[in-house]
């Protein structure tokens, strides 16, 4: 009972706050405009420096376990190549199947990665140490899918201002470059903040007493990332379109919340990992998809409808699941 109201306590508040936006935005208190404004603001400023400050405070000397950290990169490579394959055989609308391999592999495992190997055994322990082998591909992977599936610039209604300040992206699938999807990646504001943020954690950069201020600014700024985030996405939330493709959005939420769980789960065990490891293995697999993939999916001009639905819908269940899992897990003496 105690994993089940800390599950919900960890995610109805983020599935609230998703609603607190969508009723503003039909009582008129936030806009169209705000909601345009501010996933630009998430996109490019929040969360990139979000990642940064959390990538750059992980103590690699205390916390390296290479079999550990090699396992959980190569967990999200095949369970993304596996995903973008299925999507491309099972999905007869091409233009979804960027942001359906996205949704389907990327979760929140920042967040609850982190809170849940607290709640249960008193530090973040292995937690972090997953975020780094994991957030690169999760980013370099997505913003491939969403490059080589992006709407052509002539589909999408925007002002000329944000068109010339997006600059020239990759249009469609037919018309890929892999120019252009490579300086998708090297341009991209969450791939260039893991970039600068490895190097400062070798350097103990946020250790430094001369840099506390600075950090402390950054901080304040990445806090704002995910209320910010949750609130943009409320309010830009479609709920007649998101229901026009709830299929696909059930398939994707189906496949994070329970299939990547299922497949990968007992090979963590198989391989050894228990306790703290194995739970931040499960969490990185089991966690709901993280508003980021709405941001990136709207900003990159792919399918956001989709995105949206999958957050909310993993949101709502996720509570059920990992509490699910975290029962068996403990159950079988593993956790």
């Amino acid at each position: 009972m105690n994993n089940f109201i800390f599950s919900l306590n960890a995610t109805l508040p983020v599935f609230l706050v998703i609603m607190i936006g969508f009723g503003l935005r039909r009582i008129g208190l936030l806009t169209e405009e705000f909601a345009r404004v501010g996933d630009r603001l998430v996109f490019r400023v929040a969360l990139p420096v979000m990642l940064f400050v959390e990538i750059a405070s992980v103590d690699w000397e205390d916390s390296f376990d290479l079999k550990f950290f090699l396992f959980c990169a190569a967990t999200a490579c095949v369970s993304f190549a596996a995903i973008y394959g299925l999507a491309w055989l099972l999905l007869k609308d091409r233009s979804m199947i960027g942001t359906y391999s996205m949704v389907s592999f990327r979760g929140s495992a920042a967040v609850l990665g982190i809170a849940f190997v607290t709640n249960i055994y008193g530090s973040a322990g292995f937690a972090p140490l997953m975020i780094v082998a994991v957030v690169p591909f999760y980013n370099i992977f997505s913003v491939l899918a969403l490059a080589i599936s992006a709407k052509p610039e002539e589909e999408v209604s925007e002002d000329p201002a944000d068109a010339a300040e997006d600059g020239e992206t990759a249009k469609t699938a037919a018309a890929f470059s892999a120019k252009k999807v490579l300086l998708e990646v090297i341009t991209n504001p969450l791939i260039v903040a893991v970039v600068l943020a490895i190097p400062a954690a070798l350097l103990h950069l946020p250790a430094k007493s001369w840099l506390t201020i600075p950090f402390k600014c950054l901080t304040s700024i990445g806090n704002m990332a995910t209320p910010l985030a949750l609130l943009v996405l409320g309010a830009g939330f479609e709920h007649r379109e998101a229901i026009a493709k709830i299929r696909p959005v059930l398939m994707a939420s189906l496949t994070k919340l329970v299939l990547l769980p299922a497949v990968f789960v007992p090979a963590a065990v198989w391989m050894g990992f228990r306790d703290a490891q194995l739970l931040a293995i499960a969490v990185m697999l089991a966690s709901p998809t993280t508003v980021a993939c709405y941001i990136m999916a709207k900003n990159m001009r792919n399918d956001a409808t989709l995105a949206s639905g999958t957050v909310l819908f993993t949101t709502l269940f996720s509570s059920i699941t990992i509490t699910a899992m975290v029962y068996i897990l403990r159950t079988a003496g593993l956790i």
